[in-house]
């Protein structure tokens, strides 16, 4: 049985909002049905409590200072895990055990030659150029 609220609104029924269950943190009110249904908006400045998306990678809780990948503190991260290991955790939702890293290790260190053109393309990039511009580019 899943859970919902109720919203009493002006000169309407009640609207049932169905809650989201959270896989770490609060759960969420589904409000996508809200204007829809009654023509009134959400008033929440600063998105205090709202969540913007939902992910099975990413759990941020900017007031607590908490940032999860997959479940892992990013501190836990920062100290205890390579850059790949991470990548991997990211993809796989998983840390690797010690052959799972050597062949991903593999596999990347294998697959990363830049086409020599992509290097003349980026070559035309002014050295100050902003990165988000070349990387649309």
């Amino acid at each position: 049985m899943s859970k919902t609220v109720k919203l009493n609104t002006p000169n309407q029924e009640a609207l049932e909002l169905p809650v989201l269950e959270a896989s770490l943190g609060n759960d969420v009110i589904d409000i996508r049905a809200l204007t829809k249904h009654t023509g009134l908006f959400s008033f929440d400045p600063g998105f205090v409590s709202t969540a913007s998306c939902e992910s099975k990678i990413t759990y941020i809780d900017g007031e607590e200072g908490l940032l999860y990948y997959r479940g892992y503190p990013i501190e836990q991260l920062a100290e205890k895990s390579d850059y790949l290991e991470v990548c991997y955790l990211l993809i796989y939702g998983e840390l690797p055990n010690a052959e799972q890293k050597k062949e991903f290790t593999n596999i990347v260190s294998h697959h990363t030659m830049v086409h020599e053109q992509l290097t003349w393309f980026f070559r035309g990039f002014r050295r100050d150029a902003h990165p988000m511009a070349m990387m649309v580019g």
